[in-house]
């Protein structure tokens, strides 16, 4: 989809036409879950804000310029949402998550000894943040570094750094 595209989209649900909204969640709902999975590690929670993503897409469509990058831009607000979720939750990253569930991802033998069996999904869940948004967005999203490091509000040479950092760990578990 292109950004004249999204627009026109927006511009559709705006008047209630539910048409745009089947265009936008076909064609990014597996974006948006893998941008709010980066976050929050979980299924039922980033089902949760997806829906409630869409839900709000609807409800409330954002203003958008075309020209202005839409996939950094629906990134931007389910990250936003993601953010919001965890600290209503109490939760400020995922670390908190990991040692409750017994994961350490700052110890080697933890990552070899729990990836041999692991996903892709797993495997995500296991990168330190912004580790797992970074890799979710230049795979799954198609974003440059420069958009990513836009979105993230990151100079760009530290985004791919958290890349090629995140690339290594992943060929790790691959390898496992």
């Amino acid at each position: 989809m292109t950004d004249r595209e999204f627009a026109d989209n927006l511009n559709l649900i705006r008047k209630g036409d539910q048409t745009g909204l089947k265009a936008v969640y076909e064609e990014y709902m597996s974006y948006i879950y893998s941008v709010v999975f980066s976050y929050l590690g979980s299924k039922e929670d980033s089902e949760d804000i997806c829906s409630d993503f869409f839900i709000k897409l609807f409800k409330n469509p954002p203003d958008y310029r075309p020209g202005s990058g839409h996939k950094g831009f629906i990134a931007t607000i389910a990250r936003n949402m993601s953010i919001d979720h965890m600290r209503k939750r109490g939760r400020e990253d995922l670390t908190e998550d990991f040692e409750e569930a017994g994961i350490t991802p700052d110890t080697k033998s933890a990552e070899d000894e729990a990836v041999g069996q692991l996903g892709y999904d797993e495997a995500i869940a296991m990168l330190k943040p912004p580790e797992p948004e970074i890799i979710n967005m230049k795979l799954m999203g198609d974003l440059s570094f420069k958009e990513i490091a836009e979105v993230l509000k990151m100079p760009m040479g530290t985004v791919t750094w958290h890349y090629r950092k995140a690339i290594e760990k992943l060929k790790g578990f691959v390898t496992a």
